[in-house]
């Protein structure tokens, strides 16, 4: 095994330099450093991560805790999570609860036992595990997508009540009136701040809400298709639909079709996340998108903002953390899978 004492011989450096460099204690010229690494390179040396963490006091890991990966916004929320910690030097762990506060809690447990210096939550639904987290370890936290009340910690969030509104407006504005929405579950609240924007567009055109045209789905692909063949079993069916994810629109495209229908020209479907699924299909969806790029990146920003503060925080006792909560807006972007009901009467 390579020590660190043949580094400094091959680079011609002292093993005080060589501890500079790899700790990124000091600052060390361009040209020592260099030498250090190629030296390194040669030896093919390895630093000690866990000697090194134990002496900084940080392992420069970050644990992401995840509701469900396999639905496309959270993979490429994730990604652009991990892209967003590696330029800051930190590797991500990645966790997937499954939707399931039992499984959320043993990974917290693992996260923890493995030293993280901070953790990313997108809630299950439930505070416990969030609130013991935080109450019983010092350890930095902040949470995006989803807000829990009660929570002390920082927040990254989307306008959801905004973006259920302008999934409805634009239906309203096709002409359409008996718009349904397939929503998420209930103790999600994403979901219902997206369907109480979808209620408040129909109220405000003075539209009477009908419940039998709210349907409650998961978020995946076989509620959406089997929210949608009820909403199309009714004595009046709807014409337009609005889904709170685009998984699940992708999944009542499928109903529509497989019933010999077809999109948009006898169902509107507006989805919502603008994941790159929604660009794969045909027609292309209509969707709310989400600034999952710009979440990403201030959901980092805000933890390695709390990891640096905790270490001051250790060298100044008095120093307290300020919570911040940022709302992100949506956007409507539209495709192909929304038509004007005047439009298409025109057709017939």
């Amino acid at each position: 095994m390579v020590t660190i004492k043949e580094v400094a011989e091959k680079a011609g450096v002292s093993i005080t330099t060589v501890s500079h460099v790899v700790n990124e204690t000091r600052y060390v010229s361009d040209e020592l450093t260099e030498k250090v690494y190629e030296a390194m390179r040669d030896l093919s040396y390895r630093p000690n991560i866990v000697a090194r963490s134990l002496r900084s006091g940080q392992t420069k890991t970050i644990g992401l805790i995840l509701p469900d990966i396999s639905n496309p916004f959270f993979a490429e929320f994730s990604r652009k999570i991990e892209d967003k910690g590696f330029t800051f030097g930190y590797n991500v762990i990645l966790c997937n609860a499954d939707e399931d506060d039992d499984k959320q809690q043993r990974y917290i447990d693992v996260l923890l036992s493995k030293q993280v210096d901070g953790l990313i939550f997108f809630s299950t639904g439930h505070l416990d595990a969030i609130n013991q987290t935080l109450d019983k370890y010092d350890i930095p936290v902040v949470i995006t997508d989803r807000e829990p009340e009660g929570v002390h910690t920082d927040i990254v969030l989307i306008d959801n009540r905004m973006g259920g509104y302008q999934a409805a407006r634009y239906l309203l504005s096709l002409g359409h009136r008996r718009i349904a929405c397939i929503s998420g579950p209930s103790l999600i609240r994403p979901s219902a701040q997206r369907v109480g924007g979808y209620r408040a567009a129909l109220e405000e055109a003075g539209i009477e809400v009908d419940e039998d045209l709210i349907r409650t789905g998961n978020f995946r692909f076989d509620s959406g298709e089997t929210q949608m063949r009820h909403l199309m079993s009714l004595p009046n069916p709807p014409t337009a639909v609005f889904t709170c994810n685009d998984v699940m629109a992708l999944g009542a495209m499928k109903a529509v079709q497989s019933a010999g229908l077809r999109v948009p020209e006898d169902f509107s479907i507006v989805g919502f996340d603008n994941s790159p699924l929604s660009q794969m299909v045909y027609p292309q969806l209509t969707t709310i998108s989400q600034p999952v790029k710009e979440m990403a990146d201030l959901t980092v920003e805000l933890l390695v903002e709390k990891i640096d503060l905790k270490d001051h925080q250790k060298r100044n006792k008095g120093l307290m953390p300020e919570y911040k909560r940022i709302v992100l807006d949506t956007k409507l972007v539209i495709r192909e899978s929304c038509m004007s009901i005047a439009r298409e009467a025109q057709k017939n």
